[in-house]
């Protein structure tokens, strides 16, 4: 299903209006999915999205959406949030909240959604609950993609970023035709702070403290999926298939 929804809600904000979801289709699905860097969660996004037909709701997305000025609507929200990334600071649960909230018709729509980025805290977890309760809409799984740390370390570590045009390699998965220079524009590749060996432990250890109560939330809903993380993109995405598909179905809206 080669099939791109249409964000426009999602991205630009609440005024916005998007294209009203097939009449004839399947069964929406509507999945939160949780996975720590370098397990390429945002790939499997696309290609669920792809299989699915639901919209892949990216707080990144909107975020970046914000700071590119690309249509997306300054509410009191967005501003705020766009002031706190300005500083250097996390973005509070609160203003987090209020922009998804403010687009609860992306969450509400008979396509079914991806949700990525969000909730990443407990509070952000039963804000959404609420919110889903009250519109009668049911959250059909939380997939949590799973992998080693030593697998994380090895591909985030090995991955270069064009100091140029920002294009993005990996030394023995992706490398680029000429050693150290980006096949795109020629410029050097860089390895990111974030991704050497170090910071990479730093960053898993926060990862799992955050989102330790988030995964015991969802798994005593029995809510929880862990779908390994190992492979190739298309046999991680058949897996999460199947994993779906082996659960009782919810019922739908």
């Amino acid at each position: 299903m080669e099939n791109k929804p249409d964000r426009s809600v999602w991205l630009e904000g609440p005024s916005a209006q998007c294209s009203p979801a097939p009449e004839e289709r399947l069964r929406p699905w509507r999945l939160v999915l949780f996975g720590a860097p370098g397990v390429g969660k945002g790939t499997q996004a696309q290609l669920l999205q792809q299989r699915l037909g639901a919209c892949h709701l990216s707080t990144g997305d909107v975020f970046r959406a914000a700071k590119g000025r690309n249509g997306c609507v300054q509410s009191a929200a967005m501003a705020a949030a766009l002031e706190s990334m300005r500083r250097g600071e996390l973005v509070p649960d609160k203003t987090v909240w209020e922009m998804v909230r403010e687009r609860k018709a992306c969450l509400c729509c008979t396509g079914g959604f991806l949700l990525d980025g969000f909730p990443r805290t407990l509070a952000q977890a039963e804000k959404l609950s609420e919110l889903l309760s009250e519109e009668h809409i049911p959250l059909d799984a939380v997939v949590n993609y799973e992998l080693p740390l030593d697998a994380i370390v090895r591909r985030l570590s090995g991955r270069r970023t064009c100091a140029q045009c920002g294009a993005v390699f990996h030394i023995s998965e992706q490398p680029p035709k000429t050693e150290g220079r980006c096949d795109l524009c020629n410029a050097p590749l860089l390895q990111r702070d974030d991704d050497r060996p170090d910071a990479i432990a730093v960053r898993m250890a926060a990862y799992g403290i955050n989102t330790a109560p988030l995964i015991e939330y969802y798994r005593s809903m029995g809510l929880l999926l862990s779908v390994p993380a190992a492979g190739t993109p298309r046999q991680i995405c058949d897996r999460t298939r199947g994993a779906l598909d082996a659960r009782t179905p919810r019922s739908a809206a």
